[in-house]
C-alpha cells in the first residue's frame, strides 16, 4: 500500500491560513502587550523570543533531515543514502514499514537526549544569562522568573515532542498540520489575551504558548498514528536505529551547524545587543524585526510547503516540475516584501500612535535598509531550502562563516563605534552579502537551467488546466 505525498492547493491555502492566523495572532496581541507592558517588559519579551527561536537549534538540523528521510520512504525508497537518493522509476510502489518503523525509533532517541540537553543548559546557562539581565529591570523580577520557568519547560516538551512535525511533513500531512497550527494559535489568542487582561503579562504569553503546544502535540499525535499507520508498524520488524541514523547523521550535522550559523546572523543582535544597548533601543528594534520576520514567513511560505512534493520530484528525476514551483515561490516571495515594507513603512507608526503603544518602531531609514537585507535573507534560504531536497548541504560552511563574521561585526560596530540599532541592522546584512546572498540562489538557476524565457513560461496560469501539484 503506498501513502502517496499529495500536496495541492488546498495545502498551501492552509498553510496561508495558518500563517495569517499567525500573523492575526501577533497583530491582535501587539496593542496589549505594547500598551500594558512597559517598554523594558517587551524588551524582555522579545529576548524570551530569541531564546525560542534558539530552542530550534538544538535539533542539530534533523528535523528537516528527518522529514525528508521520511519523505523518501513515502515515496517508495527502500535504502536510505548518506548523500544523494535513490530513484524510484515505479511510482506506485511499496512503503517499507520495517524501515519506516525504524526512523521513529531513531527520531524518539535522538529528542529525548536533545530535549535533556536543552533543559540543563536554559536551567543553568541561560537562568544566570536572565540574573544578569535584571540587574536593570525595574519591574517585577519574581514574574520574570516565573516565566522563564514555564518557558524553559514547555519548550523542553516541544523539543521532545518534535518528530511529529517531521512524520507531518515527511509524509504530505500539510493541511492537517497547517489546520492543528489555527486550533493551536486560536487556543494561543484566547488565553493570553485573557491572560494579560488579569495584568499576568510574560506569565500570560509564556503559559498561553504552553497550552498552545500542548494541544498541538496531542493532536499531531492522532494525525499521525491512525489505525491502518499503527497496524502497519505492529506487523514488521524494526529496523536499525543506529543505522538509519548513520545515514542521517552526515547531513543533519552539516544542517544543524548551518542553523546555528543562521541563528548568530538573524538573532545574535538581540543577545548581544542587550549588553551594549538600552532596553528601550532593544525594544524597538525587537518589534520591528518581529514584523520583518513575518513578511518573511509570508513570503516564504508556498515553496516550503511544497516541500515534501520537490523531494517526491526529485526522487521522480522530474526536473520541469520542481522549476516551475521554485521559479513561483520567488515570485511570492518579492511580493510579500514588496506589499508588507510599503505597509509597514506607511502605516506602522500610525498603527502604534492609535494603540497607544509605549514602544516605537525604528526610524523609516532603518526600516528600509532591514527590508532589503531581510529579502536577500530569505531569497537565498529558499534557494538552499531546493538544494537541500538532493540530500546534499554545501552551504554549511558559508553560514557557520557568515555567522561568525556577524558576531565580530556587532562587537566591533557596538563597542567601539557609536552605530547602535544601525549596527545591529547592519552586521548581519553585510556578513550576508559577501557570499550567501548571491551564491544559492545563482546555484538554484544554474542546477535547474533556469533562463529569462522561463520566468514567463512557467509563471503563466492556465485557468483551463488543474493544477496537479
Amino acid at each position: 500500500m503506498t501513502d502517496t505525498i499529495n500536496i495541492g492547493r488546498k495545502d498551501v491555502a492552509w498553510s496561508y491560513a495558518a500563517t495569517f492566523l499567525q500573523i492575526g495572532v501577533g497583530i491582535v496581541l501587539l496593542p496589549f502587550i505594547l500598551k500594558i507592558f512597559s517598554q523594558e517588559t517587551v524588551a524582555v519579551w522579545t529576548i524570551f523570543l530569541t531564546v525560542i527561536t534558539l530552542t530550534g537549534l538544538f535539533d542539530f538540523g534533523f528535523n528537516p533531515s528527518f522529514a525528508r528521510n521520511v519523505s523518501y520512504v513515502v515515496s517508495g525508497v527502500t535504502e536510505l543514502k548518506k548523500t544523494g537518493h535513490l530513484v524510484v522509476e515505479n511510482r506506485t510502489g511499496e512503503i517499507d514499514y520495517g524501515l519506516f518503523k525504524g526512523m521513529i525509533n531513531a527520531m524518539r532517541w535522538f529528542y529525548a537526549r536533545a530535549a535533556c540537553i536543552l533543559f540543563l543548559l536554559l536551567a543553568t546557562a541561560g537562568t544566570y544569562y536572565i540574573y544578569t539581565l535584571l540587574k536593570t529591570y525595574s519591574g517585577n523580577h519574581m514574574e520574570v522568573y516565573i516565566a522563564w520557568a514555564i518557558l524553559i519547560a514547555i519548550n523542553s516538551y516541544s523539543l521532545y515532542t518534535m518528530y511529529y512535525d517531521s512524520l507531518m511533513q515527511g509524509k504530505g500531512l500539510i493541511k492537517r498540520s497547517k489546520q492543528i497550527k489555527v486550533v493551536g494559535q486560536s487556543v494561543y489568542l484566547i488565553l493570553a489575551v485573557g491572560l494579560i487582561l488579569l495584568r499576568l503579562n510574560l506569565i500570560a504569553v509564556v503559559s498561553a504558548q504552553a497550552a498552545s503546544i500542548v494541544i498541538i502535540r496531542l493532536l499531531s499525535y492522532r494525525a499521525v498514528y491512525t489505525d491502518d499507520f499503527k497496524r502497519h508498524l505492529h506487523q514488521v520488524t524494526t529496523r536499525s536505529r543506529k543505522e538509519i541514523l548513520s545515514y542521517i547523521y552526515p547531513n543533519a550535522v552539516k544542517v544543524g551547524l548551518t542553523g546555528a550559523g543562521g541563528f548568530l546572523v538573524l538573532r545574535s543582535s538581540t543577545i548581544i545587543g542587550s549588553l551594549y544597548l538600552s532596553l528601550g533601543e532593544i525594544a524597538s528594534y525587537g518589534i520591528t524585526m518581529q514584523v520583518l520576520h513575518i513578511i518573511s514567513a509570508i513570503g516564504g511560505v508556498y515553496l516550503l510547503a511544497y516541500q515534501p512534493k520537490i523531494v517526491q520530484y526529485r526522487v521522480q528525476n522530474d526536473h520541469h516540475a520542481i522549476k516551475r514551483l521554485y521559479l513561483k515561490g520567488c515570485l511570492l516571495l518579492f511580493g510579500a516584501f514588496l506589499l508588507g515594507g510599503l505597509a509597514l513603512v506607511l502605516l506602522g507608526e500610525w498603527v502604534l500612535n492609535v494603540i497607544g503603544s509605549q514602544t516605537p518602531l525604528l526610524s523609516v531609514s532603518f526600516i528600509l535598509l532591514a527590508l532589503v537585507i531581510c529579502w536577500l535573507e530569505m531569497n537565498h534560504t529558499i534557494a538552499g531550502q531546493l538544494l537541500l531536497t538532493k540530500n546534499e548541504v554545501p552551504f554549511f560552511k558559508a553560514a557557520l562563516f557568515a555567522g561568525g563574521l556577524t558576531l565580530v561585526l556587532l562587537v566591533l560596530f557596538l563597542k567601539y563605534t557609536d552605530l547602535g540599532v544601525f549596527g545591529l541592522i547592519l552586521a548581519p546584512g553585510l556578513a550576508q552579502a559577501c557570499y550567501q546572498n548571491w551564491k544559492w540562489p545563482i546555484t538554484a538557476v544554474e542546477e535547474l537551467q533556469i533562463k529569462c524565457c522561463d520566468i514567463t513560461r512557467y509563471l503563466r496560469i492556465n485557468k483551463k488546466k488543474k493544477d496537479d501539484v
